[in-house]
């Protein structure tokens, strides 16, 4: 369905101006706006597997709560299990009758999310979307085991080196990256991925991650085309996140009135992963609607840049 223009008009505004947009105030105005795309059906999702990671807490769970909730059997990817068991039975406790399935994996190394992959495709050969969520903020510069920025293996290499082992069972699938606004404030840092030069500053890198990922999503999905995998990627607004109370408390203590809860924030990746048909592949998406990619000409990377965080990125998730 086209939105009106009047309605476009007011959804643009809010969204240029960030604290309407990203608020609770901007989902319940576009909510009530002329045009606002439609709730997947009930039941949209029965006999479909999902997968999402950083199951355990905040959006994750709200992810799972969804799809769960649209007849999904959700895969809920955890780093730690006895966390994750504990969401799990409280999910089953409210949801009498929801198919969850526990796994462990730590995102941030490569050969650990190998080795998942691999179990994982030997016991799931249809999977219908995967929802890219783990994240964190560290305080501090760190490595992953293979030597990669910590925000960068996360959000990025991570979860890339996982759907191209699961092409497989994706075949016909989706991939939802979870991303950030925060991204707007950072160009595509193609000549310095690892965080290397500088001042480390945890909110930085992590825009910086986000970055990235909306900037390589158009490619991985010429990549993944061949599949009929479909790529987006979308950001959450300002949600009340357990990463937010913990890294950003400032900005949580002037914001907390407004900030979304765990299932406004992740109400888009939701959507993308349930709405017929699929959305088009390597866009980035806020609110159920198509978003820019930058607001800033600083920030609008040229062919060159991606290009070259493009050939990074194949090198680092190693791919052919």
């Amino acid at each position: 369905m086209t939105r009106p223009l009047l309605a476009r008009a007011v959804d643009t505004a809010m969204d240029r101006s960030l604290v309407l947009g990203y608020t609770t105030i901007g989902l319940a105005v576009r909510r009530a706006l002329p045009g606002w795309p439609s709730d997947p059906p009930a039941g949209v999702l029965e006999g479909r597997h999902v997968l999402v990671t950083g199951a355990s807490s905040g959006l994750g769970v709200a992810t799972v709560e969804g799809v769960a909730a649209l007849g999904a059997t959700v895969h809920m990817l955890v780093r730690d299990e006895a966390k994750g068991a504990k969401v799990a039975d409280s999910i089953r406790a409210t949801r009498p009758g929801v198919e969850l399935r526990l796994w462990r994996c730590d995102v941030a190394d490569l050969d650990d999310v190998r080795r998942f992959a691999g179990e994982f495709g030997a016991a799931v050969d249809d999977l219908h979307a995967v929802v890219h969520n783990a994240g964190l903020m560290p305080p501090t510069r760190t490595e992953s085991p293979q030597g990669l920025e910590l925000s960068m293996a996360v959000h990025l290499v991570g979860p890339v080196v996982m759907t191209e082992a699961l092409r497989g069972p994706l075949t016909g699938g989706r991939v939802v990256f979870v991303s950030s606004g925060g991204m707007y404030g950072q160009p595509l840092r193609a000549d310095d991925p690892g965080y290397t030069t500088g001042d480390y500053a945890p909110a930085t890198s992590y825009a910086r991650s986000k970055r990235w990922q909306v900037e390589m999503a158009p490619l991985l999905g010429e990549r993944w085309a061949a599949d009929r995998i479909t790529v987006a990627t979308m950001h959450p607004g300002w949600a009340d996140t357990p990463g937010v109370q913990e890294s950003l408390p400032r900005f949580r203590a002037i914001t907390r009135p407004v900030l979304r809860d765990d299932a406004q924030g992740a109400d888009t990746s939701v959507w993308l992963s349930a709405v017929e048909p699929a959305p088009s592949t390597g866009k980035f998406w806020h609110d159920r609607a198509e978003r820019p990619t930058s607001l800033l000409p600083t920030t609008r990377p040229s062919d060159e840049t991606r290009a070259r965080a493009w050939a990074w990125l194949r090198g680092a998730a190693d791919l052919p």
